[in-house]
């Protein structure tokens, strides 16, 4: 349930603003570089190895994205000019936007390096709305950084950050309680956070396209459908999302997978699926701003039987080629597998967590 009104059993409307910076390690490298403006740009991966990390605009208008191999992306543009990603650079201008965040509120949950939400429900009236703190927001980190951010307004955190996608880069969208399901029910399913590719393609295949589409399902076929995420999708699809705010959130886990098109067994082909899939989860840990003691190795077979292999360390893994390595010595003490394998993941968790990034209103008033 939301929060109770202080002396009342009306539920309390939430004022949450959801930042998402605008294509932000490209954007970094492109401010510092004058070079680099107006031009297609790819952080990470290099040319011939590796995954996108992040992509300017220009190379989006190409169909470049982050997470996509480099050769791929080559190959949709061949102007295509890769950076190697500064971190640490990145982590300085993040810690200047999120001064700028705690200049409004000291509810902030940060997802990554570059983007957050935050519950201003408390502080609304100080500033007149919640539009107008995200558009100060917005005009301040402009002003420190050089950079451009977009923001979703709304009444819960699932609304908040597909709003901030709306009318990106630089842009705001606010959509207040009484437009929160019409909204959820015009967009595809693909577009909702915890709905992944695969999630999304097998919606696809049950006929569910769209939030209308989901919202039309009873709650008891989604959960023969989807098990325990069922409750969250038929929330979702009805612009409902009672999650709070986390201040300072932490991480348990960080890392990705991979789904393979044909089912592999031989060790050079599963290294090699291993590799790309070090390269996603590395740009996560690092957007995370995280350190970690655990290397965790997912194997799901060709039966959808899976396993897991973990290793800790005495010290932290700090070097993307140190993960790879822990990654690799796991899948290698495998061999020879029983049968072929359809997915492979590597997690990085056991974080150092002071290291970790300081992770009578009416119905929609104030937004």
């Amino acid at each position: 349930m939301a929060d109770e009104q202080d002396g009342g059993d009306a539920p309390r409307v939430r004022r949450i603003i959801h930042v998402d910076m605008d294509a932000f390690y490209a954007s970094v490298e492109q401010r510092d570089d004058p070079a680099l403006r107006g031009k297609p740009v790819a952080v990470g991966g290099g040319a011939q190895r590796g995954v996108v990390a992040a992509a300017s605009y220009e190379a989006r208008r190409f169909g470049v994205r982050s997470a996509m191999a480099s050769v791929t992306a080559r190959r949709r543009c061949p102007d295509l000019i890769f950076v190697k990603p500064r971190f640490e650079v990145y982590k300085a201008v993040s810690a200047e936007i999120r001064a700028v965040f705690a200049e409004y509120t000291d509810l902030i949950e940060p997802l990554s390096l570059d983007e957050a939400y935050l519950d201003v429900t408390d502080t609304v009236a100080a500033h007149g709305s919640a539009t107008a703190i995200a558009e100060a927001i917005r005009a301040k980190i402009a002003e420190r950084t050089g950079l451009t951010a977009s923001a979703g307004v709304s009444y819960n955190k699932f609304i908040a950050k597909l709003a901030s996608d709306q009318n990106k880069p630089n842009g705001i969208c606010v959509i207040p309680p009484q437009r929160g399901a019409a909204f959820v029910a015009s967009l595809p399913v693909s577009r909702f956070h915890g709905v992944g590719p695969v999630t999304a393609a097998r919606m696809a295949r049950l006929g569910i396209e769209t939030g209308a589409d989901l919202r039309a399902r009873p709650l008891e076929w989604l959960q023969a459908e989807f098990g325990k995420s069922a409750g969250y999708y038929y929330g979702a699809a009805r612009g409902e999302d009672h999650r709070p705010v986390r201040a300072n959130r932490i991480h348990k886990s960080v890392g990705a997978e991979r789904t393979f098109e044909n089912d592999l067994i031989a060790l050079p082909d599963l290294l090699e699926k291993l590799d790309v899939t070090v390269d996603a989860a590395w740009t996560r840990v690092e957007r995370a701003g995280l350190r970690g003691k655990t290397v965790t190795l997912k194997v799901k077979f060709s039966d959808f039987r899976q396993i897991t292999r973990a290793r800790s360390f005495p010290v932290p893994i700090m070097t993307r080629a140190a993960f790879a390595e822990a990654g690799a010595a796991l899948l290698t003490a495998l061999m020879p597998l029983p049968l072929g394998v359809r997915l492979i993941g590597l997690t990085l968790s056991g974080f150092l967590h002071e290291a970790a990034p300081i992770e009578t209103e009416q119905l929609g008033l104030g937004l």
